[in-house]
């Protein structure tokens, strides 16, 4: 139940500081967790991402604003945030399918987003493997592209990468490096809290670089690593349920280290996988 509060805190910073520039590192530190962590959690729990749910949150506060106030439309765009005409509308239309001036007239249809509210629920229908393991560190060797600290703005850096590792040669390059454990391809969400965020497509390695590629030394943790199967898409879904139903009664919370993605068969229609979570046991 903890880890739910500390959710629901987030969301009560999130109401209490809506028409102020909203501080991710607050946030994360209210969840317990780093800032890269919070932000997939919180796309998982909620369903949608957490600069969006704060997006809807202005908007739908602003078309209040509209149809109860005096106040110009400038000045509603400004108090959240808006500091272009031309970007208020564009965020206001993006919402509501109306323009804020439109939105003005009493008799108009508008939307509302209430404030989320987490709370804990039963699932657990189907079974989770999974086993803890201690690992020192390892060093991987591979390509990287620095990553947005608004996760949001990833979304296609990450795919874009995988497309041209794909067919410039860099996947089976790498391949002939992999020499170490975990063994397969690895995706890897270098993010904590300490340093530029970073994503690498890499292998587990203990040759010389080579080809302008870069290394990476996975510090020393303990890892909750879940295998699984399925097409390309299935790993987005067992990401989904660890955070979703595994997380909030493992007795464990996130530690401020890498998220890996094993890929061991990466034939898209046949795939199998580990996701590797480092965690520290809740205190």
């Amino acid at each position: 139940m903890e880890w739910i509060n500390n959710l629901n805190m987030a969301i009560d910073y999130i109401e209490d500081n809506i028409t102020e520039e909203i501080n991710y590192e607050e946030l994360a530190k209210i969840a317990c967790c780093s800032t890269y962590h919070f932000q997939r959690m919180f796309g998982y729990m909620a369903g949608v991402s957490l600069a969006e749910y704060i997006r809807r949150r202005r908007m739908s506060l602003a078309a209040v604003d509209l149809l109860n106030s005096d106040e110009k439309i400038i000045e509603i765009g400004l108090k959240y945030g808006y500091t272009s005409p031309t970007a208020f509308n564009r965020a206001f239309q993006n919402i509501h399918g109306i323009s804020p001036t439109k939105a003005r007239k009493h008799g108009t249809s508008i939307k509302s987003y209430p404030p989320i509210s987490f709370k804990m629920t039963i699932k657990g229908v189907e079974e989770m493997n999974y086993r803890i393991e201690e690992k020192a560190e390892f060093r991987i060797v591979g390509i990287s592209e620095k990553l947005h600290k608004n996760i949001e703005k990833n979304f296609k850096i990450v795919p874009k990468m995988w497309e041209e590792a794909s067919i410039n040669g860099t996947i089976p390059t790498l391949v002939s490096l992999m020499n170490e454990e975990p063994s397969g391809m690895l995706g890897v969400s270098a993010c904590n809290n300490d340093q530029e965020w970073r994503y690498f497509i890499a292998v587990s390695s203990s040759k010389p670089i080579e080809n302008n590629f870069e290394e990476y030394i996975v510090p020393s943790f303990t890892w909750a690593i879940f295998p699984g199967s399925g097409t390309g898409q299935s790993i987005q879904k067992l990401e989904e349920r660890i955070i979703t139903e595994w997380f909030p009664t493992s007795g464990y919370e996130y530690a401020n280290g890498p998220d890996i993605e094993v890929y061991i068969n990466p034939d898209p229609n046949n795939a199998k996988y580990e996701v590797w979570i480092p965690v520290i046991k809740k205190q």
